[in-house]
């Protein structure tokens, strides 16, 4: 039975799961919009909006919580120039909006094995 397991396992060891996703929210936030299948999209998109959150949060912190909050997103992301254009250009634009960061657009199937492909994108004000 699969009692208080969460999250997808995409059919991957721990460590590629963790990479793949890892590599997905960086492209999501450099490109702002990705090609993804349908279950890497739901896997990453929690994440990805926890962690514009975390950056919108941290801007009515004090010196001591923005630098944490950055520690915290490096520790998830681990790129000091990811974490830069996150939390200073990323943020500010969702400042007045409570959630909802990212968009899932269907595309239909894929051609070679008919997975169900969508666009993960950040949603425009």
């Amino acid at each position: 039975m699969r009692h208080s397991v969460a999250g997808y396992r995409l059919g991957r060891t721990k460590g590629a799961r963790i990479a793949l996703r890892r590599n997905l929210i960086k492209q999501l936030f450099t490109h702002e919009r990705i090609q993804t299948t349908k279950a890497k999209a739901a896997a990453i998109r929690g994440d990805a909006e926890r962690l514009i959150t975390l950056a919108r949060n941290s801007a009515e912190g004090t010196a001591e919580q923005k630098v944490h909050a950055r520690r915290m997103a490096i520790s998830e992301l681990g790129d000091n120039q990811l974490i830069k254009r996150l939390f200073d250009d990323i943020a500010p634009r969702f400042a007045s909006r409570p959630g909802g960061y990212t968009r899932v657009t269907k595309l239909g199937p894929r051609l070679g094995d008919s997975a169900e492909m969508v666009v993960l994108e950040l949603v425009e004000e």
